[in-house]
């Protein structure tokens, strides 16, 4: 289960564990994903997303069928 976001494709970033002795060792920033269900009315249909938080914000203020044409426009093919 790949941890990418289908609207923005947030993916994990990598970076350091950083110990009290300045000591590094390398691990990953994962986004805040949710698998949430939309429903297209325009459809009748439900989807299932896996969506990180921000993504989740802005579906709620541009609404769902506004997020997934600009996704689409952008060339995500998850969506």
């Amino acid at each position: 289960m790949s941890k990418v976001c289908d609207v923005t494709g947030k993916r994990a970033k990598s970076g350091n564990n950083v110990s009290k002795a300045n000591n590094k060792t390398k691990r990953k920033f994962f986004p805040n994903l949710h698998k949430k269900r939309f429903y297209i009315p325009e459809q009748d249909t439900w989807i299932t997303l896996k969506v990180s938080s921000t993504a989740l914000r802005t579906i709620n203020k541009n609404g769902i069928n506004a997020v997934l044409r600009k996704a689409r426009a952008n060339g995500n093919t998850l969506v």
